[in-house]
This record gives structure tokens, C-alpha cells and sequence, in this order.
């Protein structure tokens, strides 16, 4: 699969606005040790706000059209 320059510019803008909006959700708005004890697992967490970064920005250059 060829990368395509245009593909992974939107991608990343979305990357880091959608990083962006997931900090100040995360630590402005609902409190990080909150969610922890919420889950119950700093691990736990920690992955699922990753997961909630990446896969949205992988599927923004997979579906972006060239």
C-alpha cells in the first residue's frame, strides 16, 4: 500500500485536533482520577484513550479519498 501525502496530512490534522479535544474532555472536563476510579484500572484507561486516538485517525486515511 502506497502512502499518499495528501491522506496523511488530513489524517494528522484530524489526529491532533481529535488528541486535542480527548485532553481537555479527559483533564478539564471529567477528571482523569475520576474515570480511574470509575473503570477501576489506571491501565485500563490509559489503553482506551489510546485506542480512542488511533483507530479514529487510522480510519480517517483509510477513508479519505485521493
Amino acid at each position: 500500500m502506497k502512502l499518499k501525502k495528501r491522506k496523511i496530512k488530513l489524517a494528522a490534522i484530524f489526529g491532533i485536533c481529535w488528541f486535542a479535544l480527548l485532553v481537555l474532555l479527559v483533564d478539564g472536563i471529567l477528571k482523569f482520577q475520576t474515570l480511574v476510579d470509575f473503570v477501576g484500572s489506571y491501565a485500563l484507561v490509559e489503553i482506551s484513550l489510546i485506542l480512542l486516538v488511533i483507530l479514529p485517525t487510522v480510519a480517517v486515511y483509510v477513508f479519505t479519498k485521493e
